[in-house]
């Protein structure tokens, strides 16, 4: 028999080196994270723009061509302006919206707004938009 001692092979990571990796992961993590959530915030700002053009534009044309303002949104996808009423992607949902009516009626839409509290990163207010 031979009783020499078995040298061991390293099978797998010590504690240590783990632990290293760890903290690199970690300190990558928070320089990667801010910037991610900044961007989302950007994201949802530049759509909650585009629906709001979007839906003024349809508005404008549904007064264009019937010489009225539609009743609700749901007016302007049943005549096709428009697939479906957006979604307000900051409150992420479709019955926030704030109708403007006209000054000569209150039963119109003349305007939309979004009904999204709080401040945009400009510091202008969601609702002013």
């Amino acid at each position: 028999m031979d009783r020499r001692p078995r040298s061991r092979s390293p099978r797998g990571f010590t504690l240590i080196e783990l632990l290293v990796v760890l903290a690199v992961l970690a300190m990558l993590a928070s320089l990667v994270a801010p910037r991610y959530l900044d961007r989302t915030d950007d994201a949802r700002e530049a759509v909650l723009r585009q629906n709001l053009i979007g839906v003024r534009t349809a508005i404008d044309q549904f007064y264009r061509d019937k010489a009225r303002y539609p009743d609700a949104l749901e007016d302007l996808v049943k005549e096709r302006y428009i697939r479906a009423v957006p979604v307000d992607p900051v409150t992420e949902r479709v019955d926030t919206w704030v109708l403007v009516p006209p000054k000569e009626t209150e039963r119109t839409i003349f305007d939309i707004r979004s009904g999204a509290p709080g401040e945009a990163r400009d510091g202008s207010r969601y609702a002013t938009w």
